[in-house]
């Protein structure tokens, strides 16, 4: 019987939307963006001193607001203490330069660092994507071991690589023109939309280097255990 769909859901295969997660994340990492720009924004109209350091504040502290719900609701505390250390660093590189537009500058560096990564990962045939699934899956490095998988995950990896570009050909432009409002939208709608649309590409991709008889993202075949073709 060939493979079960994994859009059907139920007791089928789990998709990489539900392997990786609900766009929550990435809709918490959005919140301390709109605090630093709204506020920097008020504070350069109403001309409070130090707006960097108004804009900054509030960063961090709707950071730590996020994180608080997200420990009562469950999530695990390193994700929250690094989401929190992301937006802390971010907010002071704004105020040790004194321009509101360096607040952006730790996303940038993140997200050319990001693809390179990436890209390295899957010419190296250590793809990203399959580590992180693999993991999550329990196999560690099973799925390396299945020529399909291998070539599936490459292909699904390149689709990262892209969203990081993508990122970094919107937001590089903006910053050097100093467009903070801007930069804090595009850095909303390239954050978990851009992320959902990476996951929802990423799975057709994957699936395509699978023939119709393997068994998913469950069962990695391992080419050693197949049974020799008689003669």
């Amino acid at each position: 019987m060939a493979r079960s769909e994994p859009e059907r859901g139920g007791g089928g295969e789990p998709t990489l939307a539900t392997l990786l997660g609900g766009r929550g994340g990435a809709v918490d990492a959005t919140v301390p963006v709109v605090a630093f720009v709204g506020v920097f924004t008020l504070a350069d109209v109403q001309v409070w001193a130090w707006p960097v350091a108004w804009a900054g504040g509030a960063a961090v502290l709707a950071g730590a607001a996020v994180g608080t719900v997200r420990l009562a609701t469950g999530k695990p505390a390193r994700s929250v203490v690094l989401g929190l250390l992301g937006v802390t660093v971010a907010a002071l590189v704004a105020l040790s330069t004194g321009r509101a537009v360096d607040f952006f500058l730790v996303q940038i560096v993140s997200n050319a660092a990001s693809a390179l990564v990436w890209a390295v990962s899957i010419v190296a045939r250590w793809p990203l994507l399959g580590i992180i699934v693999g993991t999550l899956l329990g196999q560690r490095t099973r799925w390396r071991r299945d020529p399909d998988l291998m070539r599936g995950y490459q292909r699904a990896s390149w689709a990262w690589v892209a969203q990081y570009l993508v990122r970094l050909a919107t937001l590089l432009p903006l910053y050097a023109a100093g467009a903070i409002v801007p930069l804090g939208i595009a850095r909303v709608l390239l954050t978990w939309p851009l992320v959902g649309l990476c996951v929802f590409i990423s799975w057709p991709l994957l699936r395509s280097a699978l023939p119709p008889e393997h068994g998913g993202l469950r069962h990695p075949r391992d080419p050693a255990d197949r049974p020799a073709s008689s003669t």
